[in-house]
């Protein structure tokens, strides 16, 4: 079965689906205000690797990841009503209507998961159409005395509640202080300063509100996520994904809210993908490292050669992007196709069963993807394996990859460009056959060698290949 690190208890569990057969996912969706960088895009993979290795076994998976198109401020670690909403300030700074700007960016991101051959969820919730629901569960934590209302008609969750607050991200509630927009002043209107908003009290002159039970205003972000999860997939899911940096306060939150209504724990299994780096720095507008998937082909890069490179990597180790590692995942994925395309020409054989086990124990092992590619990487080359066995068995496990091995299969392989220097070797070769100089010509021969260079003489002149790399 598929082993997963959790979060919380902070171990490897093997996972159980609640109900027999089935497995539910839900998976922290994008705010749709700017396009999704690569970092981003990692965290949406560890949802697609589990429902393809949850596949492997058998597991008709049921999958839910939300759409975030309003409540989440520009500043997410602070409850401030006055905040700026993320696709508000878009909105403004495009002079579009926040509809606008939601749509395209959703859209936007569905084209780069499309890209990535990530598989869509079953269900994409959009937050400002699952206001009712949020509404609904704000009144039954406030009924079950997990969340107060106070006079400016906000709503706050109230942590004190929750006995087992913490228990995701290690924070415990004494340590907890004031953020630091409020220099370190407690909210009046909050009983504990780590309380936040369920419903943030706002004007209904202001866009993106909604009327309430407790009048005119917005959801908090983390409220989203616990009803449409409940609503969605049920009071039990089997597991919940996203990137590290959702752990706290976003999960956290979460947990709290789920639990706290349903009186039980929601999520079986929290399992988070690590940060991403690109040249060694986080990824921000002002450092001016913000890499876009469309980035690639730019630079003649098949996409895909970014969803090698996290392959390449454990999902929860951190990850250190770079163009040079970009490069190096687009030339062994442009090899192995080229490689599947030639072994596909051979009579076809039975997969190997000892590397397809090994394959299938590296994935069972946490998603652990970069042993599963050094066994593929062995089998290529493993000379006593036939080629029509090395196809079957490429062929096979690239359902797991989604790296489109096969895509090559009946095209005619394109010439290989010759290395450097191999021109001025080739044409020194042919000026030493011409004066008869056969030793300098075997010499230049091997050198060509190698280069990866296989020259050959028929009557008419030389010839030559040159290998895959």
């Amino acid at each position: 079965m598929l082993r997963l690190y959790d979060t919380r208890t902070r171990q490897v569990e093997t996972i159980e689906p609640a109900r027999r057969g089935r497995l539910s996912v839900y998976s922290c969706g994008p705010t749709v205000y700017r396009p999704a960088h690569v970092g981003n895009l990692r965290s949406y993979l560890l949802a697609d690797l589990i429902r393809r290795t949850a596949g492997r076994h058998r597991l008709l998976v049921t999958s839910c990841q939300n759409i975030t198109d309003v409540g989440h401020l520009a500043d997410d670690t602070e409850i401030d009503p006055g905040g700026e909403d993320k696709v508000l300030a878009q909105a403004r700074a495009e002079g579009k209507s926040a509809l606008e700007i939601a749509r395209y960016y959703e859209e936007a991101f569905h084209t780069d998961c499309a890209a990535l051959n990530i598989h869509p969820a079953d269900s994409y919730p959009r937050a400002s159409e699952c206001i009712g629901m949020m509404i609904d569960l704000i009144a039954r934590l406030i009924e079950k005395g997990h969340a107060y209302a106070v006079p400016s008609g906000s709503v706050y969750f109230d942590v004190r509640s929750f006995p087992s607050y913490g228990e995701l991200s290690g924070n415990r509630l004494a340590d907890l202080r004031p953020g630091h927009r409020s220099q370190g002043e407690i909210d009046p209107d909050k009983r504990f300063h780590a309380d936040w908003a369920l419903w943030k009290a706002a004007p209904a002159s202001r866009e993106l509100t909604y009327d309430s039970l407790w009048g005119s205003g917005f959801p908090g972000w983390h409220t989203e996520c616990s009803a449409m999860s409940l609503h969605y997939l049920g009071e039990t899911i089997d597991v919940h994904t996203g990137g590290i940096d959702l752990r706290f306060p976003h999960h956290e939150d979460e947990r709290a809210q789920s639990n706290s209504v349903t009186g039980h724990e929601v999520v079986q299994h929290w399992v988070h993908g690590e940060h991403l780096l690109f040249e060694g720095r986080k990824m921000a507008k002002s450092t001016g490292n913000v890499v876009l998937l469309a980035d690639l082909p730019a630079r003649g890069l098949d996409p895909l050669a970014l969803r090698f490179a996290f392959l390449d990597h454990r999902y929860r180790q951190q990850l250190n992007l770079t163009w040079a590692v970009l490069e190096a995942a687009d030339r062994t994925l442009r090899r192995w196709r080229e490689r599947v395309a030639e072994w596909a020409r051979s009579p076809s054989q039975a997969m190997c069963a000892q590397y397809v086990s090994d394959f299938n124990a590296a994935l069972d092992d946490d998603l652990d993807t970069p042993a599963a590619l050094r066994v593929l990487r062995s089998l290529e080359k493993d000379s006593e394996i036939p080629a029509g066995s090395k196809f079957e068995t490429f062929a096979h496990v690239d359902q797991m990859l989604g790296l489109d091995l096969a895509r090559h299969i009946g095209r005619e392989p394109a010439p290989r460009p010759l290395p450097d220097r191999a021109v001025e070797l080739l044409e020194a070769r042919a000026a030493a056959r011409a004066a008869a100089d056969w030793a300098t010509s075997d010499r230049l021969r091997d050198q060509l060698g190698t280069l990866g260079v296989t020259v050959t003489d028929p009557p008419d002149g030389q010839t030559w290949t040159v290998r895959a790399s």
